[in-house]
């Protein structure tokens, strides 16, 4: 399975596992975290979860091969496609105890996202981070048009979703998007240490705690149904063609509007 799970006293550790494609966000790794996450609900003895990526990347992203495809769906299909592909990474947001997302390298559009679906983030001072579903032609998706604003405010995440634009952990302490930086290479250390701290607190206000300053789930999912509805716009159009040619030739992309 593409996602490990491992225990250290109450603190279980998620690890995506694909680091030949960066953790590229795929169906099926979602469908094995969504698994990881259903093996660790309803277990009193889990008091914290650390979720990180192998192979030096959190994750880059949604699979371009998946967008590729998506385009020659109708748009009815891609629509159910991509709200079935939010849930699968989503369900972190399912688990009842503190959540600490370690970011190291690449975090890049959706996999951002499923850091920012975490409650605390330790981000890489070198850690390589963008919101860049426009730079692709794409409408944003993963909650992004919730969870960016709720964890930052309603400027910066004009300014990131907008723009696109990359930034470095220290970026993402200025945005707001953590409170935790770590030197490169003791990002883990610190997210565990994080992770070991939450579950040597009481149990239940830690839980009640969660679920207070955590997002309003049912607004959530009413981004969600339009950011679905959006993406699928955003598959039938030729500029999103570009995007993904100029991804892949590494050149900036010409965008028409049509």
């Amino acid at each position: 399975m593409p996602v490990h799970l491992t225990m250290d006293g109450p603190v279980a550790r998620l690890t995506l596992d694909e680091p030949g494609r960066r953790n590229a966000m795929t169906p099926q790794l979602g469908d094995a975290l969504a698994a990881r996450v259903a093996e660790l609900q309803g277990r009193p003895e889990v008091r914290a979860v650390v979720l990180h990526g192998a192979g030096g990347a959190f994750s880059g992203g949604g699979d371009l091969a998946m967008l590729e495809r998506l385009r020659a769906a109708t748009r009815d299909e891609s629509c159910a496609f991509m709200r079935a592909f939010y849930a699968r990474y989503l369900s972190v947001l399912d688990l009842e105890v503190p959540t600490v997302a370690v970011v190291e390298g690449a975090a890049i559009g959706a996999g951002l996202c499923l850091a920012l679906a975490c409650d605390l983030l330790v981000v890489e001072d070198s850690a390589k981070l963008a919101l860049n579903f426009v730079q692709l032609g794409l409408h944003p998706g993963m909650g992004a048009t919730y969870l960016v604003p709720f964890r930052t405010n309603p400027q910066t995440a004009a300014r990131l979703l907008l723009t696109g634009e990359r930034f470095d952990g220290r970026g993402a302490q200025a945005f707001g998007l953590t409170s935790h930086v770590a030197p490169e290479g003791e990002a883990l250390t610190r997210g565990l240490e994080l992770a070991r701290a939450l579950a040597a607190q009481a149990p239940l206000p830690v839980r009640a705690l969660k679920r207070a300053l955590g997002p309003d789930r049912e607004a959530l999912e009413r981004r969600l149904d339009e950011e679905a509805r959006q993406q699928a716009i955003s598959y039938a159009s030729a500029d999103l063609g570009e995007g993904l040619a100029a991804a892949a030739a590494r050149r900036a992309p010409v965008f028409t509007g049509a």
